[in-house]
Parts: C-alpha cells; sequence; structure tokens
C-alpha cells in the first residue's frame, strides 16, 4: 500500500487528482495539505473537504500558507471559476479542516515515517519550502516528491516562460529543488495535445455515470473553455490529474532523466521559468528528475479507471 501525502492548492483539476487518489485501492492518502494557489486558501480547503467526502473519505485536511513566501498572491479564477470548480454549486462540506497548521502537519507524519511518503505536489511550493526551512532534514525522509509544476525546455501557460505553480511562488519552488529531496517534476506541456480529453474520451468519461465522473467533467466545466479559448487547446487539460496518474502507475511516463535544474526568481520577463540543464553545459550536479513524455492513452485509462 502506497502512502501519499498531497499538497494542493484545490481548484478543478486538483479535484480530479485528490479523487483519483482517493478512489485507488493499492493507496493510502493520509493527509491533504492546502497551499494558496488557484484560489485563497480558504477556498482550497473547503474543496478538498467536498472531494474528501465526495468520495467517502476520512482524510484530514490541513490548511497551510496563506500568500506566497515573498509575492503578492494571483489568483486563476479566469481558469477554474468563481469556486474554483467550475462555478456549478456544490454544497460546503460538512466536516471542518484538521486542526492544526499543514506546515506542522507535514513535519510530523515525515519524520514519525521516514521513507514512508510519497509526497505529491499540485500547487505552489509553499507549504513544502515552509516545512524545509524550519526541518531540512525532510528532504532525506521523503521516498519521493512528485511535483506538478513547471515546463521542461517548453512554454508556459501562464508567462511565455513559465508554469502558474511555480511562477506563483518561484522562491519556495527554487528552495524546494535544491533541498536535496528526491524530485520527479512533471510539467504542464504533458496535459496537451494528445493528452487532453477531447470530446470523445469526455463522452466515454461521462457514460460512465458515476458521481464521480460526473463532478470530474462538471467541476472542470470553466477550465474547459479556458483550454479551448485561452491556450488553443484541443480539449480540456487536466496537468494534475495527469501528474496523479504517474504517481498511480508509473509506466504513465516513458521518458525521464535526471538534470540540473533551477528556477528563475529575479527576472521578470522569465519569473518562475524552470530551467533544465538538458545537456549538462552547467556541469552542475543533477538535482531533479524530469518527466520528459507519457504515454496518453495509459494516462487516460488510469484516470477512467479511478472514475470507474
Amino acid at each position: 500500500m502506497e502512502r501519499l501525502i498531497i499538497d494542493t492548492d484545490t481548484a478543478s483539476d486538483d479535484a480530479v487528482a485528490l479523487l483519483m487518489a482517493l478512489r485507488w485501492p493499492q493507496v493510502h492518502v493520509e493527509a491533504i495539505t492546502v497551499v494558496a494557489g488557484n484560489v485563497p486558501l480558504e477556498m482550497g480547503s473547503r474543496n478538498a473537504r467536498y472531494t474528501v467526502e465526495l468520495c467517502d473519505r476520512e482524510t484530514p485536511v490541513y490548511e497551510g500558507a496563506a500568500r506566497p513566501l515573498l509575492r503578492e498572491p494571483s489568483w486563476a479564477f479566469f481558469f477554474h471559476g468563481t469556486d474554483g470548480l467550475g462555478d456549478v454549486g456544490y454544497p460546503p462540506p460538512t466536516r471542518p479542516p484538521a486542526p492544526g497548521h499543514a506546515v506542522d502537519a507535514l513535519i510530523r507524519l515525515i519524520r514519525a515515517a521516514p521513507g514512508a511518503y510519497t509526497l505529491v505536489t499540485l500547487g505552489p511550493l509553499t507549504n513544502i519550502a515552509l516545512a524545509l526551512r524550519q526541518a531540512p532534514d525532510l528532504a532525506a525522509a521523503v521516498r519521493q516528491c512528485v511535483v506538478m509544476g513547471g515546463a521542461a525546455c517548453t512554454v508556459g501557460n501562464i508567462t511565455p516562460a513559465a508554469e502558474y505553480n511555480i511562477w506563483v511562488d518561484p522562491e519556495a519552488a527554487r528552495i524546494v529543488f535544491h533541498s536535496g529531496m528526491p524530485i520527479l517534476m512533471v510539467g504542464w506541456e504533458h496535459c496537451r495535445g494528445a493528452a487532453a480529453l477531447d470530446d470523445a474520451d469526455m463522452a466515454r468519461l461521462r457514460a460512465i455515470g458515476t458521481p464521480h465522473a460526473a463532478f470530474a467533467l462538471d467541476c472542470n466545466r470553466t477550465a474547459l473553455r479556458a483550454s479551448r479559448e485561452w491556450l488553443g487547446e484541443p480539449g480540456l487539460t487536466l496537468p494534475d490529474p495527469v501528474t496523479m496518474a504517474i504517481v498511480l502507475d508509473p509506466a504513465v511516463c516513458t521518458a525521464r532523466s535526471r538534470h540540473y535544474v533551477d528556477v528563475e526568481t529575479q527576472s521578470e520577463l522569465t519569473r518562475g521559468m524552470t530551467v533544465v540543464d538538458r545537456l549538462g553545459v552547467t556541469r552542475r550536479p543533477p538535482n531533479v528528475e524530469v518527466c520528459w513524455a507519457i504515454d496518453p492513452q495509459r494516462w487516460k485509462a488510469v484516470l477512467e479507471a479511478a472514475l470507474r
């Protein structure tokens, strides 16, 4: 049984990724920690707790950092809707957040079981950076940290150079990337093109007929519109679920290798850019494993299996 801790800024694609992990039979999600990112902290917490209840689980949801380390927050309502879940009007969750701060929960859980946890990050890395500042030993105590973030030698989705999660808090990302933690970086590019859900994919998922399948599509209705109209994609782009599919079935990632990766924090033009030294020209030791390619049909099969 794989043990996960998931750190999330829960909007629509995060919610689907949470649902996938909560429903996967060989996985136990022991805690969810929430960070400000796509939506404000309280909204992300509410959306995470609603998703937990939809899956009939009792996973504790801890609230963490309400803003980036040094920057002003920058919300993504334009992509995810004013409630972060496509403005469908889901009811509030019945259970409150778990007591205590997310950073304290991360430190406590990981220290109590060294080498046991896979840490999956779906939002800005503020909570993780704060935890590492207080407890640098966490870097060696995590089995693996799978980061949905960045863009490896490709274009960004919030600026020409940067992916949203890293751009929101580049200083936090830089701390995490240089911490020594065993990181797999899954860039946003892997949800594009053939990996986007087209009309046929969405019709097949809708036909499953479960509340979970309906939720996965309905909460992403504004994201679908933004994917097509703003990004010019053929369908629904789901970067967080693609990343979670790799956690649940590592064979979804078909090409990966370790490189030196740094994060731009000084330039406003390229703020948050994940600079991957693919050819080793800096001669600096590799610090991040980079996912270079996925199997689009295999990722979609993992999603479909979770929704069934």
